[in-house]
């Protein structure tokens, strides 16, 4: 069993985990973690085609795992969800910053005033549960310094960074406020198996790897931009250090990657780890991309790894070269 199975053996076997967002990409391969270390796991996901939820993330796990097909702006669902949980592993999202600024509604429901409906649920019928919540980066907008800690100030430039910012502080509100005991976690540019390739709602990077799966060359914009990738099995390991750790609770933590590379950089890598299939082109900034780009960005993850232990391990061509040998192989499930 690898450490950090063992580790956790005991704290999560047995207990009951609801993931929101269980069938996407982070929220998939954290239900397989859980099910490796003995968790009584239940996924909840939309499974709406825009999003990142895809049925056969959960490919061989089906049996061990429940799975509701329901939506977090569902209160009532939520309310019935939530009971006799243990955990609450909450990713349920919308990640696209485009989308958010053509249709700011939806956003919002989703990511700002879903999540009053699951923290209001957890407190009126669980209050003893522990919630992690995903958010991103994009709360902080274009950065004043690198690399970013958590005391940077917060200046979303989208739809989707405000209404993430909120859905956060809403969930370290319950725990100043009612006593719930919740962690946040930033994320930043999660890579790996499982996540949303066919477009670039999930990150750009999706359009990238089908590219070089499909052997067509693809666009990288700008190219000079810097910035770090967290490979998803680093994610995870956040998510259960956060979920078994009282001491994280009421604290927002920065979950970057190891190292930072210019986006051409970057490019070079994963050609490389194709073989050399497809390659790209550099393109001039879109305009209507350019007015939401944050610029160079990588984050400091020294507070997470002081509290925690946490910090990331897997470096950026060891995580494309395991992303795109799984989705070589399971290509068709995810175009």
């Amino acid at each position: 069993m690898a450490p950090l199975l063992s580790a956790y053996k005991k704290k999560f076997s047995g207990r009951r985990c609801l993931i929101t967002g269980g069938l996407g990409f982070i929220g998939s391969n954290l239900a397989r973690k859980l099910v490796r270390l003995g968790a009584r796991v239940t996924v909840v996901d939309s499974l709406i085609p825009e999003y990142g939820g895809n049925l056969f993330n959960v490919a061989g796990i089906e049996e061990k795992i429940t799975t509701h097909i329901s939506d977090v702006r569902d209160e009532h669902s939520m309310k019935h969800l939530v009971q006799r949980q243990d955990y609450l592993f909450n990713l349920a999202g919308q990640t696209s910053h485009i989308d958010s600024m053509i249709d700011p509604q939806t956003d919002l429901e989703i990511n700002a005033k879903a999540q009053l409906f699951i923290l209001e649920a957890c407190r009126k019928y669980n209050p003893g549960i522990k919630v992690v919540f995903a958010s991103t980066r994009q709360i902080y907008g274009r950065p004043d310094y690198l690399p970013v800690n958590e005391w940077h100030p917060q200046r979303p430039v989208d739809i989707n960074g405000i209404n993430k910012l909120a859905g956060e502080r809403y969930h370290i509100l319950y725990c100043r406020a009612h006593g719930l005991r919740t962690t946040v976690l930033r994320l930043t540019n999660t890579i790996g198996p499982r996540m949303r390739i066919k477009d670039a709602r999930q990150t750009f990077l999706g359009v990238w790897i089908r590219r070089v799966i499909e052997g067509r060359p693809f666009e990288v914009w700008g190219g000079s931009q810097l910035r770090d990738f967290t490979y998803v099995d680093d994610a995870v390991e956040a998510f259960l250090m956060a979920a078994a750790a009282d001491k994280a609770n009421g604290l927002a933590f920065n979950v970057g990657g190891k190292g930072f590379v210019s986006l051409r950089q970057a490019a070079e890598m994963l050609v490389r780890a194709g073989g050399g299939k497809g390659g790209y082109v550099v393109r001039k900034y879109p305009a209507e991309r350019k007015v939401i780009d944050i610029g160079d960005f990588y984050a400091d993850y020294s507070f997470i790894e002081k509290t925690l232990g946490w910090k990331p391990r897997t470096t950026l061509p060891a995580a494309f070269k395991s992303t795109l040998a799984y989705f070589t192989k399971n290509f068709d499930h995810y175009i």
